[in-house]
């Protein structure tokens, strides 16, 4: 039976040969669209099983070396997610981390490279914050490439649940506010000199900006003891943005900056925010007012009274920018704002496209913070005694004379960005712009488990420590009773001051006054003049 079909078979295939040759064409073909089909999925499957089993290394850990997968500075913590401690600092609270990372290329990244690392740059502040904001703001700065921090820290960042983890950290230096490091100021060459005595015996603000140079003073010494090229003072409501170098980096653009340059101006750009609710600046803002050093003068003028919105200046507070120095002999601070040298002008050079990124007023709490520092009356002649700018003054008295409400409405008015249609036409004309960059380090840094891994990590204070830092908190509270209006001190010390500025005077050479937080180019009403306020 099989031969006799298979001899039918062969006495019929000559009639239909040409069919016969279409089906062979269409099996080839199903094979062929089969084989592509399921050699794929085939591949994902395998890829899949294996990468589950540990069998693929992720791309970007190939960039590190083995086993060194930290963020910089965080040598000794692990940057894999660790149980977030509900016996932590409440000031915690936002610091945790999501499980999804929305912005994961960091993870495993290894952004330190110690003394390889050229070149070194240190930051410098004055802050009396919590964790919520030191952390973000310095791991930020680590991310664009600081490597080390000198913080000068009072009131909530001296006490022993913050400085404990501020200590734990590496290349974070924490100095407190003792008596014997105010006694040590007393005798510093700064205090000693002319050029910032204008500022000296006064109350809040100016008792802030005399606190901040005679700080900067110890940090250059630290930083030539640490080996730094760059020293930048910045306050914890301040970012570094690098734009204008070739990737994301304040190393890289410092790295471009000519041999014989001392000092590099990085212009401000002012925080503008959107709503009244903002809790965490860094990670809800941004948008931004432009500095004028980065606008053309026509569209900066042209376009100010929009920009102003019936405020005293083109920004709320300060707009002369901050400054990072070359590390060398002869180094001071010239103010919060600036460096100078003993022997020399230093030759600086402003910069067309970085800036700095000041988050000011960017919460509502931060009309009642400023008036809870200060013991000034809230009068319009009073203030002046206590703040440079016209806006902080301004801010104060309302924060001081009105209800929640009324307090809430005025600062829907002056500070918040509410309107839509200005808002599109300032971002058109290039006034105000935005920049995401901050938001999603920041972000990702929080996501990745950076922050609660810090916290979990850090050491139990010790005894001497915790009784460090009571002593410290207590020297704090003894410095800030002596700023209300009734300094018997400082007015003792005053004449002796003014002596002192009338026998140095002419001994100076390069004693310039200290540059103090300047408000931009203003207009004068009616009239096509420019006021330098």
């Amino acid at each position: 039976m099989p031969i006799t079909n298979h001899h039918n078979h062969n006495l019929h295939t000559p009639l239909r040969s040409t069919p016969s040759s279409s089906s062979s064409s269409n099996s080839f073909t199903t094979k062929i669209l089969l084989l592509l089909t399921f050699l794929p999925v085939s591949l994902a499957t395998i890829a899949f099983i294996l990468q589950w089993r540990g069998g693929i290394t992720d791309p970007s850990t190939l960039l590190s070396p083995h086993g060194s997968h930290n963020f910089p500075g965080m040598e000794s913590s692990l940057l894999s997610p660790l149980p977030h401690s509900t016996s932590r600092s409440s000031d915690c609270l936002n610091l945790g981390r999501s499980s999804s990372p929305s912005f994961p290329y960091y993870h495993n990244w290894k952004l330190d490279f110690g003394d390889s690392l050229t070149p070194k740059i240190c930051v410098t502040t004055s802050t009396s914050a919590g964790l919520e904001q030191i952390l973000p703001w310095m791991f930020y700065h680590k991310v664009i490439g600081v490597t080390n921090f000198f913080l000068f820290v009072e009131g909530k960042a001296a006490s022993p649940e913050v400085s404990k983890v501020l200590e734990s950290i590496p290349g974070v230096k924490v100095i407190y506010r003792t008596k014997q490091l105010e006694e040590q100021q007393a005798k510093s060459r700064i205090w000693n000199e002319t050029w910032l005595a204008s500022f000296f015996y006064k109350p809040c603000n100016y008792e802030l900006f005399v606190k901040q140079s005679l700080n900067m003073e110890i940090a250059i010494v630290m930083a030539r003891d640490a080996g730094m090229d760059w020293i930048l003072h910045l306050d914890t409501d301040e970012l570094i943005h690098p734009a204008g170098a070739r990737e994301y980096s304040l190393r890289q653009l410092l790295l471009d900056v000519p041999g014989n340059v001392d000092m590099v101006i990085f212009p401000n750009y002012e925080s503008s925010v959107e709503k009244d609710d903002v809790k965490e600046p860094f990670s809800e803002v941004t948008m931004f007012k432009k500095n004028y050093d980065h606008l053309p003068k026509d569209t900066y003028f042209g376009t100010y009274k929009d920009s102003v919105r019936g405020n005293p200046n083109y920004f709320l507070t300060y707009g002369n920018g901050k400054s990072v120095a070359r590390v060398q002999d002869h180094l001071r601070p010239n103010g919060a704002h600036r460096w100078h040298n003993y022997m020399k002008t230093p030759n600086e050079i402003k910069l067309e496209e970085a800036a700095v990124l000041h988050y000011t007023y960017a919460k509502f709490s931060d009309l009642t913070s400023r008036r809870d520092r200060c013991g000034c009356k809230p009068t319009k002649e009073d203030v002046k005694r206590c703040f440079m700018l016209e806006f902080d003054r301004s801010a104060f008295i309302i924060a001081s004379t009105a209800t929640e409400e009324e307090m809430l409405k005025w600062y829907n008015e002056h500070v918040v960005w509410g309107d839509k249609e200005l808002k599109i036409k300032l971002l058109r004309k290039g006034i105000l712009t935005r920049i995401y960059a901050p938001m999603v380090i920041i972000q990702s840094l929080r996501e990745s488990g950076v922050f609660s891994s810090i916290i979990a990590s850090a050491p139990t204070l010790s005894k001497d420590k915790f009784l460090h830092s009571i002593e410290s908190s207590n020297s704090t509270r003894a410095v800030a009773s002596i700023s209300h209006p009734s300094r018997k001190i400082g007015r003792i010390k005053e004449s002796q001051a003014t002596a002192r500025r009338i026998l140095d005077l002419q001994s100076s050479v390069f004693q310039e006054s200290a540059v103090p937080p300047q408000s931009p180019p203003g207009v004068v009403e009616d009239s096509n003049l420019i006021s330098h306020s």
